[in-house]
């Protein structure tokens, strides 16, 4: 027991000890503060931070995560078809895929799809 404790002290005071070493000779430049600042998109965080951005990369984005929220709810549906009856399998896959091609087709309808 007596041992345990010493190793553990040891090991904290030699991390210590090596985190304030490297503080105390780590060359500090103008260009790690530039590193420091949120880097996000490709935007320079120099620029104002309200910039116009496109909006049909936003309706992309979009459509991207209701796609991947599609794709995680049709998944599991195979895994499901053992563990409940096969109406109400049926009926759920059904109505999961009609609200799916419901959703496509609105898109498709206000152009949010075209690529023009």
């Amino acid at each position: 027991m007596f041992s345990l404790s010493i190793m553990i002290t040891l090991a904290f005071l030699v991390s210590a000890i090596m985190a304030l070493v490297t503080l105390m000779t780590s060359e500090k430049s103008s260009k790690e503060r530039e590193k420091m600042t949120p880097f996000e998109c490709g935007f320079s965080p120099m620029k104002k931070s309200r910039a116009p951005f496109s909006l049909r990369f936003f309706m992309v984005t979009l459509i991207f995560l209701i796609f991947d929220m599609e794709v995680s709810l049709v998944l599991p549906m195979g895994l499901l078809q053992e563990s409940s009856s096969m109406f109400s399998w049926s009926f759920t896959v059904l109505t999961v895929i009609f609200i799916l091609i419901w959703g496509l087709l609105h898109e498709w309808k206000n152009g949010a799809l075209s690529w023009v």
